[in-house]
């Protein structure tokens, strides 16, 4: 056996003897006889292992040809198209094959997409060898061997049903039942061949994380028939990347609508004090304070908007950046909000504050009531309540309490407090504590507040350039009127008893 037998024994690929041996002797004659027949062989093979693709995750644009291993998760209709150079109809079948690191789509041509529709189920594993390219929807690989391999294991669940946790990239077909957390309105854009497209998206969360779907073009316009709160489903929809995260998309043969479930959300959030410069987190907690909304004018003449609320929860406050459209959300004081995607800046007087921004979530979970402790609160019987802590280890999410660090909850933000049980004297006829009495007149406290009328009505809304308070009032006040109330402040909002 010569030298190019030998390279070649030890080399494992699908090309043939003869094919490896035209190759070497190519290269020797490319070389102008620097390189004998066994260095010659050696390139060869090296070249070879280069496009052996242990993993589909390893598969990239511009590879000459990959060899992989992957299990088939779905198999598209035939598609027939006309061929520049013969009267005979090209055919095409795209199968989703995919191993523990991800998934890739296969094209399949000719007489290979007529085998694999009559042939392949869902489940085969296939041997691929092919040519990748930048497709359409993302990385393809266009097939030029394939084969079942009946041996072969890859560990890949084949769900009928998706939750957030099962997705990964390039995986398509996908039905994925959520809840809506936020809905931006319909985007249009220019193509590069001239066309104008449109694109808009929706925030979907179940018990195992949220997702951003996007809707393309026909599709965009579902996005503004949902409202946060809804239940939906999305059919047919396929997984693509974007600025490192997963998103879901969903295009023409794709749809979304709502269902008649129950989906459980519960977002697991970062305490205030426990933010940092340059981290993406999620926050929540109590609207102690609310801007209006300042408009001002970008780099490009386009004309901006930005509104600030400051939240608290049971570590401390922070306060909250709402830019474009997510200023126009209508948050109240002693609202429970929770803000995802958030990116954590250096604010004013070197303070922390968070931006949201285009990617960003904002679900109002309470308005206008009482949040709920993070902590254990048991009521007058003695019951301890865990509704803020998860079903299985009771730990904080920290969704609703924005109490002050001692644990007390603050009058600011509305929130009443109950006792634990123990108090031995009672109020008669209600049942309440003289404990809790004496708490709640506290809450409530004299204080006279001069602003600009930002918001005339019931309730009005004074501005003082610093703090936005909401006023009771039956008096008949005009926007920008400049005035002083007197009263007494609970839950966030002065029922004034003087206005001058």
């Amino acid at each position: 056996m010569g030298v190019i037998e030998d390279v070649y024994t030890d080399l494992d690929t699908d090309v043939e003897l003869e094919e490896f041996e035209a190759a070497v002797e190519d290269k020797v004659e490319q070389m102008g006889g620097l390189a004998d027949e066994e260095t010659a062989a050696m390139l060869i093979a090296h070249e070879l292992r280069d496009e052996e693709a242990e993993t589909i995750s390893d598969i990239e644009p511009g590879m000459d040809e990959v060899k992989f291993l992957g299990k088939v998760t779905s198999i598209g209709e035939i598609r027939t198209f006309d061929r520049d150079d013969t009267e005979e109809d090209g055919r095409v079948c795209n199968v989703e094959v995919a191993d523990e690191s991800g998934s890739v789509r296969v094209a399949l041509w000719d007489e290979m997409a007529i085998a694999a529709e009559e042939q392949l189920d869902v489940g085969d594993v296939l041997r691929v060898m092919g040519r990748p390219k930048e497709g359409y929807n993302g990385l393809e690989v266009s097939a030029n061997k394939v084969e079942t391999d009946e041996d072969a294991e890859v560990d890949v669940q084949i769900l009928d049903t998706y939750r957030v946790e099962d997705l990964a990239l390039g995986t398509s077909e996908v039905t994925l039942v959520g809840k809506v957390l936020d809905a931006d309105a319909v985007r249009t854009f220019d193509r590069d061949d001239g066309t104008e497209g449109r694109v808009a998206n929706l925030t979907l969360g179940d018990e195992t994380g949220r997702v951003r779907v996007t809707l393309w073009d026909d599709r965009a316009d579902l996005a503004t028939e949902f409202e946060a709160g809804e239940v939906v489903e999305v059919v047919d929809g396929y997984v693509r990347e974007r600025d490192g995260s997963l998103e879901l998309h969903v295009g023409s043969r794709g749809s979304i609508e709502r269902v008649d479930e129950d989906v459980e959300y519960v977002p697991e959030t970062t305490d205030i004090a426990d933010l940092e410069i340059g981290r993406t987190v999620d926050i929540a907690g109590g609207v102690i304070e609310t801007d209006p909304i300042r408009t001002f004018d970008r780099d490009d003449g386009s004309e901006g908007q930005v509104r600030n609320v400051r939240i608290k929860d049971e570590t401390g406050e922070i306060r909250v950046a709402l830019w474009g459209e997510k200023a126009d959300i209508d948050i109240d004081l002693a609202d429970e909000v929770v803000f995802t995607d958030v990116e954590i800046q250096e604010g004013w007087q070197d303070d922390l504050e968070a931006s949201a921004n285009w990617r960003s979530t904002i679900s109002i979970l309470e308005s206008g009531g009482s949040p709920s402790a993070s902590t254990d609160r048991s009521d007058t019987a003695g019951r301890t309540s865990t509704a803020d802590r998860t079903p299985d280890t009771g730990k904080s999410e920290g969704l609703g309490a924005f109490a002050d660090n001692d644990g007390e909850p603050s009058a600011s933000a509305g929130a009443s407090v109950e006792t634990t049980g123990d108090t031995e004297a009672t109020e008669s006829g209600n049942g309440a504590t003289a404990a809790t009495a004496s708490r709640n007149a506290a809450a409530a406290e004299s204080i006279e507040f001069t602003g600009t009328v930002v918001q005339a009505g019931n309730p009005v809304v004074l501005d003082d350039g610093q703090r936005t308070k909401s006023v009771e009032t039956d008096a008949e006040l005009r926007l920008g009127e400049e005035i002083t109330v007197r009263g007494t402040e609970r839950d966030g909002r002065i029922d004034a008893d003087e206005v001058f």
